[in-house]
């Protein structure tokens, strides 16, 4: 369905751009706009930026651009018309009465009504005598009632089909049971419960929809979890567990531990600001997430090597995005949950505020490696001090030099001149990185219009004159009389060109939230990125027309006839036009 431009009007009012990317991106004003760092991509310096005055938003790093609904869209992994539902929804705007394709829609929203039965019937089983080993499963654990019911657990029976048969009553068929993925289908192309002799753990979004589950095993049998595959609702890569609780209780630092039992176990507790990562290591998307709500994140692992690996990795993720980061150091515990078991919730608040800073983490590490009677180790853990330090600010460089020099008797400039050294080393490093990645999202731009490469003037010129039609609709009359769609020579800018040209002349606006419906999600960040640039012209008149002599010279090029094989009256006729 295309919605009418009154709708999307109406929409984009009373969905102020600002304000709801701002609910997502801690935006910053900058005379008339507003800036951030990018929630599409990682980076430290903002290239993210809003215009109020169009309703618009546009990344000079990645090339994400658009309106309000295509910021939605990405921010949600949603499709156009469940994105511009959730905005009628979230300001009270009716949608239209006309007919439209939400068939996904509708198969997505199926998943989520067959999730939601299947949480019940799972918290359910607890309480059937025969299950009476699953229940006292989460006793033994500590957990209570409450928290069981706070967290809707339940238990899969252990059983071929018991979710199936009851969810088949209820009128679901196998088919959408398997694109839930509560249903695996044999080899015979019959259908048998995914989850069966686990406990179950619902996993549910920030909305309040259960899009997933997580079953555990209640023994030392493998695998451990098994947890629902992505489907039309659920992508585990973006997916956070018990964010919507931990949503309300962030402000000062978010708890991100290794698993479900963990977080359930702090919640209990009262530390209802854990989460977790969703059966996956921690993506960039779920970075992206808990930079929404907080600006720390206190790091709670496993001691392992693999608890290690984890924390060097989510360290790096969450400096890409300027969250602060700190790492808990559990001792006499293998885990929260444990450690709160035997030590109790005040001796973990303790543990909490003494949290180490990811700078202290790595120091320490890197300390228990080395023997420091040997001079040859005290060496080598000095220089590894060094690159660690090369990574902080000059005045936390000069600290943190100051407390090894003093446990070494290493002298502080030589810890600092070294350091220095990695720092430098490092820049390097990264500008070469960080070319590579400007020229990897400029590949990925020129793949929208893959024939600027070879028609670079040209296709400046025509990105000019369609800058100044989105700015300028008013220069139509000068386009028309020196313009045509033939005189483009890249398809892209061709397309794009009709579709506003045409749009002008029917009266229609030139917006965003209207344009997106005759081009694609890329397409439209490109033309929000063209619409940004349009508005540091300084004369557009002047401006359109050289680029128009411009674009006209380039194709003139193109077509320039071969002169040595031509005809005396094909040459004739060339010298009258």
């Amino acid at each position: 369905m295309a919605f009418n431009d009154a709708f999307l009007e109406e929409l984009r009012a009373k969905n102020e751009i600002s304000e709801v990317i701002g609910s997502y991106v801690n935006l910053k004003r900058a005379g008339r706009l507003y800036k951030g760092l990018c929630p599409f991509h990682g980076e430290k310096t903002p290239s993210f930026t809003v215009y109020p005055d169009t309703q618009s938003f546009y990344c000079f790093g990645c090339g994400a651009g658009g309106d309000v609904v295509t910021f939605i869209r990405k921010a949600e992994n949603l499709d156009y018309i469940e994105a511009v539902k959730l905005l009628a929804d979230r300001s009270g705007v009716r949608m239209p009465d006309s007919g439209y394709d939400d068939s996904m829609l509708k198969r997505r929203n199926r998943i989520y009504e067959i999730n939601k039965e299947a949480a019940h019937f799972f918290f359910r089983q607890l309480t059937d005598e025969q299950n009476r080993h699953a229940l006292q499963y989460y006793f033994n654990r500590g957990y209570t009632f409450d928290t069981i019911k706070h967290f809707g657990l339940g238990y899969a029976p252990d059983s071929w089909d018991a979710l199936k048969k009851h969810l088949n009553e209820l009128h679901y068929s196998n088919e959408e049971l398997y694109a839930a993925n509560l249903l695996k289908k044999s080899a015979k192309g019959g259908y048998y419960d995914n989850f069966r002799g686990r406990v179950m753990i619902p996993i549910i979004d920030i909305r309040g929809r259960v899009v997933g589950f997580g079953g555990r095993v209640m023994d030392d049998s493998k695998p451990k979890y098994i947890n629902t595959s992505d489907t039309l609702a659920y992508k585990k890569t973006h997916q956070i567990f018990a964010m919507n609780f931990a949503k309300n209780h962030c402000k000062d630092a978010i708890i991100l531990c290794e698993g479900y039992m963990d977080v359930i176990a702090l919640h209990q507790a009262g530390f209802e600001n854990a989460v977790a990562s969703c059966g996956t290591a921690l993506t960039p998307e779920q970075v992206r997430t808990i930079a929404k709500y907080t600006d720390t994140v206190i790091l709670s692992q496993d001691a392992d090597e693999a608890g290690r690996k984890a924390v060097d990795k989510s360290i790096a993720l969450f400096g890409e995005v300027g969250i602060k980061v700190k790492v808990l150091n559990v001792q006499g515990a293998k885990d929260p949950d444990e450690y709160i078991q035997k030590f109790g919730a005040d001796r973990f608040k303790a543990l909490l505020e003494g949290a180490e800073t990811d700078t202290e983490y790595k120091l320490l590490l890197a300390k228990q490696k080395y023997d420091l009677t040997s001079p040859a180790q005290l060496a080598d853990y000095v220089g590894e001090a060094a690159r660690i330090l090369s990574e902080l600010s000059p005045v936390k460089r000069d600290i943190y030099a100051s407390e090894i020099a003093e446990q070494t008797k290493v002298s502080k400039q030589a810890i600092l001149s070294e350091s220095k050294r990695f720092a430098g080393k490092a820049a390097r490093t990264k500008r070469r990185e960080m070319n590579r990645s400007a020229m990897q999202m400029q590949d990925d731009k020129d793949k929208i219009n893959p024939e600027k490469r070879r028609h670079k003037a040209a296709a400046l010129a025509e990105e000019h004159i369609i800058a100044v039609l989105m700015n300028h609709p008013d220069c139509i009359r000068t386009v028309s009389a020196n313009l045509t769609e033939e005189d483009f020579v890249t398809a892209f800018n061709r397309h794009i060109f009709a579709v506003i040209t045409r749009r002008i002349r029917e009266g229609k606006s030139l917006n965003l939230s209207a344009v997106a419906q005759e081009l694609s999600e890329e397409e439209l960040g490109t033309l929000a990125g063209l619409e940004a640039m349009g508005k540091s012209l300084g004369n557009p008149q002047r401006e359109l027309l050289e680029c128009i002599t411009t674009l006209k010279e380039e194709k003139l090029k193109l077509v320039q006839p071969d002169l040595a094989h031509m005809s005396d009256e094909e040459f004739r006729k060339l010298f009258e036009n």
